[in-house]
């Protein structure tokens, strides 16, 4: 409005908002919320909109039966995340910088390949780790989330190393360093939101992966947590306490990330957006 400073905020802007952020975040709290509740609590009409009489035994429970379950999606998502920065930063920075043939057409299939159903790759790849016998291992599971995370991260650093000033590379080319070492001292340093972007992106893609982890694991203790929740509900008896306090467990290590990151992440996008 006119008359109003730059950057001023008027109450009724800031009650909208928190207003939205409390509708979103209400699933989380309702979550926790049964998952502190005793068992006998569930069954309360109305239902406790606090959890009076908490109790941590739904944790303790969650723990025992899904806590291995926990380890692997740990293992699984940092894999991932680990190959797709190993993968899509040299690929990125090729297609940004070093003039390579048939960029548009590759950058073209990256975008096409994201729109293929996920169901139509895990059959494909479930034959693909059947052939070569690494049905229930986690190395399958991490080159099968990674199918979807690289493709990702290619955009996501690609739109930023476009923006990187020549004269950097140029400068390092003149002191006869190579590409490759090029790519280690200048560009990786440089591109450092981005890669924090793309590697976090892609630990989520696989800290949430469901479909590709109930295609490729037959065995109990090579499945994530997400499919552990999945078989942990029953067909006749479902301990809901125990199932919100395992899905609060698995929020706690993106919800950490995302805390810890969001600053790389705001930069690394809106640099990606301005500069690609």
């Amino acid at each position: 409005m006119i008359g109003e400073r730059p950057g001023k905020r008027r109450p009724l802007d800031t009650v909208v908002g928190v207003v939205i952020v409390g509708f979103l975040l209400f699933p989380l709290y309702w979550m926790l919320n049964i998952a502190l509740q005793p068992s006998q609590d569930l069954l309360k009409i109305p239902p406790e909109y606090f959890p009076v009489d908490a109790t941590l035994s739904a944790f303790s429970n969650a723990i025992s039966a899904e806590g291995h379950h926990l380890i692997v999606s740990l293992v699984v998502a940092l894999g991932t995340a680990a190959l797709s920065l190993i993968v899509a930063t040299p690929a990125a920075f090729a297609m940004a910088q070093l003039r390579v043939r048939l960029t548009r057409p590759v950058l073209f299939a990256l975008l096409i390949g994201q729109m293929v159903p996920s169901i139509v790759m895990a059959n494909a790849l479930f034959k693909i780790m059947n052939d070569v016998h690494l049905i229930n291992s986690l190395f399958a599971l991490i080159l099968a989330d990674s199918t979807l995370a690289i493709p990702f991260a290619v955009l996501i650093l690609r739109a930023f190393m476009v923006g990187i000033p020549r004269e950097l590379l140029e400068a390092a080319y003149v002191d006869g360093a190579s590409p490759f070492r090029t790519l280690l001292s200048v560009t990786i340093p440089v591109s450092r939101n981005a890669l924090i972007t793309a590697g976090l992106f892609s630990f989520l893609f696989a800290w949430g992966d469901f479909l590709f982890a109930l295609t490729l694991t037959t065995t109990d203790s090579r499945t994530p947590v997400t499919v552990g929740i999945y078989h942990f509900i029953g067909a006749y008896t479902t301990d809901w306490n125990s199932v919100m306090a395992t899905g609060v467990m698995a929020s706690i290590p993106a919800a950490i990330l995302l805390v810890v990151a969001q600053r790389y992440v705001s930069a690394g996008v809106t640099g990606g957006a301005v500069k690609g």
